[in-house]
């Protein structure tokens, strides 16, 4: 099937002499046999897709590729680079390996090669975007990366902040993002007495269901209702300085790191498709990657003479029994054996500018469109309301709870023909307001989503219900206006109000509002136009309301 699906890209976007375009495939736990499980490099499987995405990979990064299944592409020469990291070595569900803290274990090297690629491309002026499948989802209760993987990944971006542009995962089948807070680095756990740290989170669950998805967002949400208000603070210091600029990192809210999780192609919910756009202000004419590769020569200029690579050695299957043997030997007292302590990738020079993550430049993310095919359409075989909605068809995934007594409405399948529309795009969304994708615009939407915590939702789901997100029976339009039911006035609370209604609470002020645009009913809109993205438009406004 990989086969297939490598052959089907290369297909696609190649002409007469290959490629035309560059393509970044990355490993998913299910890509793998048995689930779940990679061992350390070579392998079969890693051989395996290096001849499968042999079309992919840079010639100059195949060996290294079997020995741990990360490289990188420069989709724009000189300008942009874009790293696929093999995050299964970071999955804590991986019972091949153990941690990233042992120099012996594949998640420790990979970290090694990226803290070398990355400041290799900030020598050269380049930029960076990560992506993986397994995202490094954290909440205060459960993970997915194992700690140290997670302490390490935080502390390289923390460290390559000028460098990274942005971070791009799937896994999880929900359209989301989370905040990285580096806030929350623990050198001791990386370091020399990382084997002796006890991690309190548990894994999160393998299958992402409808349940289980509610848990971790609801999760999600009370983790930032912590978070500090990015906005402007009208109360100043001695010095005259904003005190909100120490809260978040600065000006530029450096203290946080944004991952976007997009939903899959293959569903759980309906297949979607993402693209991004990006700032090109003065890149315009810049050589592409075909006009690179076609016109380059056939030595590789990837690395500069004089840089000393880490050599990755290849570990036996004696070494990795050995290895394994040595963590679960103790010592007299319990304790497990030192580690030697690890490199500590250079922060930016100082007075050094923001990175495309944090400040608008070229290759700034601007935002993106998510498209996505509505099956329950497509299908066509629901039949008419039993309680009599004048032949419109819910504009909702089949689940057992919705559509389990109904019949297909035609004897043989009639599918409509197969294709994606437009569910929304960052660029117009009237409630997410989002100028870009920038860590401070993010910081900033999940803070006003933190605020609908514990916010009375029922009142707000009725005025959030959209007229026109349902088709007609016999409708062969499959366009839907993405238009809202509320007027301008009744959008989500503006920063400052939000603010004034917390000093007023402080001061025991505060009086309950009891008209209808109060600022519960307005803030918890946010919240429910989040979790109707996050399931791709497959859940009814009912629906919702169970997930409050």
């Amino acid at each position: 099937m990989n086969q297939r699906i490598a052959d089907a890209f290369i297909t696609t976007f190649s002409d007469n002499e290959g490629l035309v375009v560059p393509v970044v495939p990355t490993f998913g736990n299910n890509d793998i046999y048995p689930h779940n499980i990679l061992e350390p490099g070579p392998n079969k499987i890693l051989s395996n897709y290096n001849d499968i995405w042999e079309t992919f990979i840079p010639e100059d990064q195949r060996h290294s590729f079997q020995y741990g299944g990360w490289f990188y592409v420069e989709v724009i020469p000189d300008k942009l680079a874009v790293f696929s990291l093999n995050t299964l070595y970071f999955f804590d569900r991986n019972a091949g390996v153990d941690d990233c803290a042992h120099p012996t274990e594949p998640g420790y090297q990979q970290f090694e090669w990226l803290r070398v690629q990355l400041q290799f491309l900030r020598e050269r002026g380049l930029k960076a975007i990560l992506i993986g499948h397994v995202p490094p989802a954290r909440t205060s209760g459960k993970q997915l990366w194992e700690e140290t993987c997670w302490q390490k990944y935080t502390l390289w971006l923390q460290q390559y902040r000028d460098v990274v542009v942005s971070s791009l995962y799937g896994h999880m089948n929900i359209d989301h993002f989370f905040l990285q807070d580096t806030n929350e680095i623990d050198i001791s756990f990386i370091g020399t007495e990382s084997s002796q740290q006890i991690n309190t989170r548990e894994s999160m669950d393998e299958e992402f269901s409808v349940e289980s998805s509610k848990d971790y967002l609801m999760e999600l949400r009370e983790n930032w209702a912590t978070l500090p208000d990015p906005v402007a603070d009208k109360d100043l210091d001695e010095s005259g300085k904003k005190k909100h600029k120490d809260k978040i990192g600065g000006p530029w809210a450096e203290r946080y790191q944004l991952t976007l999780v997009s939903p899959s192609i293959v569903p759980n919910y309906f297949p979607t498709l993402r693209v991004f756009e990006y700032n090109i202000t003065g890149i315009e004419n810049t050589q592409t990657w075909v006009d690179k590769i076609r016109a380059s020569e056939a030595k590789s200029s990837s690395f500069p003479e004089d840089l000393e690579l880490p050599q990755l050695e290849l570990r036996s299957e004696s070494d990795i029994e050995i290895e394994k043997k040595k963590k679960k030997k103790k010592g007299k007292h319990g304790k497990y054996p030192k580690l030697p302590k690890f490199n500590i990738p250079e922060p930016p020079a100082k007075g050094s500018p923001p990175g495309p993550a944090y400040f608008p430049q070229p290759l700034t993310l601007k935002g993106f469109t998510q498209y996505y095919a509505n099956l329950t359409y497509i299908n066509n075989d629901i039949t008419k309301d039993s309680n009599g909605e004048d032949g419109w068809l819910a504009l909702l995934g089949w689940n057992p709870g919705k559509h389990k007594d109904k019949k297909p409405k035609h004897d043989k399948p009639k599918p409509r023909e197969f294709s994606f529309e437009v569910e929304y795009t960052t660029f117009d969304d009237k409630i997410y307001k989002l100028n870009d994708l920038t860590v401070k615009s993010l910081l900033r939407l999940a803070h006003r989503i933190g605020q609908t915590s514990g916010a009375d939702s029922i009142e707000p789901a009725k005025d959030y219900e959209r007229k026109d997100d349902r088709y007609e029976d016999d409708d062969v339009d499959n366009k839907v206006e993405d238009v809202e039911s509320y007027d301008e006035e009744d959008e989500v609370e503006s920063d400052d109000e939000l603010e004034d209604e917390k000093k007023k609470k402080k001061k025991g002020k505060g009086k309950k509002k009891k008209h209808k645009g109060g600022s519960k009913k307005k803030a918890t809109k946010i919240w429910l136009h989040f979790l109707k993205h996050a399931f791709v438009s497959t859940r009814s406004i009912d629906e919702l309301k169970d997930l409050q």
